[in-house]
């Protein structure tokens, strides 16, 4: 990853999950470590120090990341190789653990729910607490450890993930694993070997729609990247590069590094899907069309005025010319400039027709001219009636934040969707500016805070 131009295009954690710890704790109640498994590998390092292996990481340029579980047992409760293994949870050691984390020097964690699932504990409570126990960690070390929800959508994190316990940048899986564990034994006999297919991919893509909860440092996760795994071709790593940069999910790439084909990488290193996907905004996409059965048009909107990313799927078993209607992205008119993202090529506007090989996608980037927005502005400490009577809507917030920290303001549609805005802060009094995602509907937006101040919220027709 460091070597192969990954960490260069932007990658830049690397996450041991589960299965690094022995399944018990000694004396202080530190969870014990297999030294054997975890060697020292640098000059001056003890065997066992699971500081060892996040140095390494950094040493290279990278960031170490590390797996937990918000429960009592862990998923090690449910093996798919090697022992089963229960007390391997951080319920109880919220604070203890996260400190040592923060200690050994990882910079990213990650909590899963096979625990709470098995215990009926609240989502939102759990990781609540966990997101306190994180920020404790942080005082203490001065180290920042990203939080990475892995819930897998059972309580709906999209409504209470976003600014969980006032944490900077949070993703939340939405749903369950992409595909079932994959088991390879030593000889590749002993064990089934699982195969991907598109609807593993197309089935994380379809969950994981929640735009009205995602924007910038808030994620819904698709779960990890498949890319490079058996099963997968050229056309279904384009349409999974494509979806999981369009709509800005975690690229978390869970496949064998060191067997990655060259077109393979080249997809995964594709600067300009990489800029779709880090568009400071981070929305999901709308879907704007489905002209007919298996096609879909899905449109992102972007940071810069009139910038759309434009995903066009192709579900079906044949190849197909479809047609970009543009007032359906939310501009003026066709767009100034139309540019293919997999051939890297300006392409004429023209009529909008695009031809789409079979189980494949289309990934664009059209600039263009908004429509004028309709512009909501505050009254007290709300905005009230803002409308979103065609769907899920884009929208630009701008507000001012002076508290020093993220604050949380809620947004409630009478479509019965509600969810949050973390808002960061600004300096002094100037603006920010957040992109989001109005849910359908007639929206109100609450900001009862001292220290926020919304200064005007416009919503674009599309």
């Amino acid at each position: 990853m460091a070597s192969n131009g990954m960490k260069e295009a932007g990658y830049e954690y690397v996450v041991i999950d589960e299965g690094w710890w022995l399944g018990e704790r000694d004396a202080a109640g530190n969870i014990a470590v297999n030294a054997k498994q975890w060697p020292a590998i640098m000059p001056g390092q003890k065997d066992g120090d699971m500081s060892n292996i996040a140095a390494y990481i950094h040493s290279l340029g990278l960031k170490a990341g590390i797996y937990t579980d918000a429960g009592r047992d862990g998923c090690s409760m449910y093996p798919d190789s090697g022992p089963k293994l229960l007390n391997t949870g951080s319920e109880g050691h919220y604070d203890q653990d996260f400190l040592q984390f923060s200690k050994w020097g990882f910079d990213y964690v990650k909590v899963d729910w096979c625990g709470g699932d098995k215990e009926r504990r609240s989502g939102a409570i759990q990781y609540a607490q966990i997101a306190r126990a994180i920020e404790n960690a942080e005082r203490i070390t001065g180290r920042n450890l990203y939080f990475s929800i892995c819930e897998w959508g059972s309580q709906n994190p999209w409504v209470w993930g976003p600014g969980v316990g006032g944490i900077e940048s949070t993703q939340w899986r939405t749903g369950g694993d992409i595909i079932p564990p994959v088991v390879e034994s030593l000889h590749d006999t002993e064990h089934e070997i699982r195969v991907i297919s598109a609807d593993n991919v197309l089935h994380s893509f379809d969950a994981g729609l929640h735009p009205e909860a995602q924007h910038t440092g808030y994620y819904n996760d698709l779960d990890m990247m498949v890319m490079g795994m058996r099963g997968m071709t050229d056309s279904l790593d384009r349409t999974h590069m494509g979806l999981w940069a369009i709509s800005s999910a975690p690229l978390m790439v869970g496949s064998d590094l060191t067997r990655l084909s060259p077109a393979t990488l080249s997809l995964l290193t594709n600067r300009e899907a990489l800029a779709i996907h880090n568009d400071p905004y981070g929305l999901q996409p709308i879907k704007v069309d489905d002209p007919r059965p298996g096609i879909q048009i899905w449109v992102k909107p972007m940071a810069v005025a009139g910038r759309r990313a434009i995903g066009i799927l192709n579900r079906t078993d044949t190849s197909t010319q479809v047609t970009i209607h543009w007032d359906k992205l939310g501009l003026k008119g066709s767009p100034k400039s139309l540019r293919d993202v997999w051939d890297g090529q300006n392409v004429e506007a023209g009529s909008g027709t695009v031809s789409v090989p079979a189980h494949d996608l289309a990934l664009m980037v059209a600039d263009g001219e908004d429509k004028t927005p309709e512009a909501y502005l505050p009254n007290r400490d709300s905005i009230s009636g803002m409308k979103a009577t065609r769907g899920p809507t884009f929208a630009r917030l701008q507000y001012a934040n002076t508290s020093g920290h993220v604050v949380v303001v809620q947004v409630k549609s009478t479509s019965g969707l509600f969810t949050a805005l973390a808002l960061q802060p600004t300096v002094r009094s100037e603006t920010g500016m957040i992109g989001l995602i109005l849910p359908h509907g007639t929206a109100d937006l609450s900001f009862d805070r001292p220290a926020i101040a919304i200064r005007e919220l416009d919503v674009y027709a599309w």
